[in-house]
């Protein structure tokens, strides 16, 4: 771990100049500049004195945090591949989060699964094609570049309308896919 960038990191993040971290922890402005360099290391003490400056302490300061994927590529994808449509899951374990995109491929003249009432929202947005969004019994027609938000309550599905596939994405909160 470099200890010097972490510091000033977190200085950084807290919007204090050296010279305001080396007031809070009642050290030389020099000091910390050469620690933030690894010019020198702090006893443990001193350490301890710069992270309660900057608002936390050794155990947080090297707690081994792995670092949030925010950046998905294709082949981190799922596919799950049905007679009527494919399901991708573009963003992996969405399941644990507090919504689910997917891309969802419709064959023409078919239909999505039906979606049962919910206590959540969806949002789709058609990127190629025309879709029919079947909720109760009224009948919603979009094509691409069109979008369609709901609530949860009553149940729903896509029909594809067109004569070639079209591809939505979908996002639900909670996940439902």
């Amino acid at each position: 771990m470099d200890i010097g960038k972490k510091i000033k990191e977190l200085r950084l993040c807290n919007d204090l100049t050296l010279e305001e971290l080396a007031s809070r922890s009642e050290l030389t402005k020099g000091f910390l500049s050469q620690v933030e360099r690894d010019l020198t290391s702090p006893s443990i003490s001193t350490l301890e004195d710069i992270l309660e400056a900057l608002g936390t302490n050794l155990s947080e300061f090297f707690k081994d945090t792995e670092e949030e994927k925010i950046v998905f590529r294709t082949q981190d994808f799922f596919v799950d591949e049905k007679e009527d449509y494919t399901i991708e899951w573009i963003i992996p374990n969405a399941q644990k989060n507090e919504m689910e995109p997917i891309l969802l491929t419709l064959r023409p003249g078919k239909k999505s699964r039906l979606m049962e009432s919910h206590n959540g929202e969806e949002f789709g947005y058609v990127l190629k094609g025309s879709v029919a969004l079947m909720r109760g019994n009224r009948k919603y027609k979009l094509k691409a570049k069109e979008t369609f938000y709901i609530s949860g309550k009553g149940s729903h599905y896509l029909v594809n309308i067109g004569s070639g596939d079209a591809k939505i994405i979908w996002v639900t909160t909670p996940p439902m896919f």
